[in-house]
């Protein structure tokens, strides 16, 4: 993906407007909204599963019987290096022995497989540039060492741990000088800054600064 994001990043600015803020609705990659009721459920298979993933797997399929849809298993294995031999056998063997057996998985089939992350990264890497194309993303160049380091002096300043969008407005430029050193940056979506309120139902009314939680990384392959 290396070569397509360096074209992508380096396009020209009406194509990615790394400083433009896109609404829901400009940046929606999702289905349409009339579609069949479809619940995923998600674990990692880096050991047996533990009950409160039992617990979110049994809600998701009750949801989705109780409206006529379909109980998803699609394991979450994109971190090769935490895998657990016979893991994810053992949760799909559990999910049937706690009698919520998904509609589709990497066992049963299905006709949106496959159904293992790590069999769909062409799928993501499409989901990426059509993100960075709108400016609902942008790459991010820091090094783990530098977060682990933010994270600790948040940690000792007793404040929530964030990332500091040091490269959130990176210019056209800079991007293309980092790009020659680091051709596979992580890819962090560009959170707007005024979040609207929601009421919660315990909480009551709330509202988070959307801009200053960081987007959450997505770290490739090194």
């Amino acid at each position: 993906m290396a070569a397509p994001l360096k074209r992508l990043l380096l396009a020209e600015p009406h194509v990615v407007a790394l400083g433009h803020r896109v609404g829901r609705r400009e940046a929606s990659l999702g289905p349409d909204p009339g579609a069949p009721v479809r619940v995923r459920f998600a674990p990692s298979p880096t050991g047996f599963l533990h009950l409160g993933g039992l617990r979110t797997a049994l809600y998701n399929y009750i949801f989705a019987k109780k409206h006529q849809g379909s109980f998803i298993l699609r394991l979450e294995d994109t971190d090769q290096s935490r895998l657990v031999p016979g893991a994810a056998e053992s949760i799909e063997d559990m999910l049937e022995w706690a009698g919520i057996p998904p509609d589709e998985s990497p066992r049963r089939g299905g006709p949106a497989g496959p159904y293992c992350q790590s069999q769909r990264l062409a799928l993501y890497a499409q989901a990426t540039e059509a993100l960075l194309r709108s400016g609902a993303a942008y790459p991010c160049f820091c090094l783990p060492q530098r977060l682990e380091l933010l994270k600790k002096e948040a940690l000792r300043s007793r404040q929530t741990p964030r990332y500091d969008n040091r490269c959130r407005n990176l210019s056209q430029a800079q991007v293309a000088q980092k790009l020659a050193v680091d051709p596979k940056p992580a890819i962090r979506f560009r959170l707007e800054e005024a979040v609207p309120a929601f009421q919660d139902l315990v909480y009551g009314w709330t509202q988070h600064e959307g801009g200053q939680c960081g987007g959450g990384p997505s770290y490739p392959e090194k």
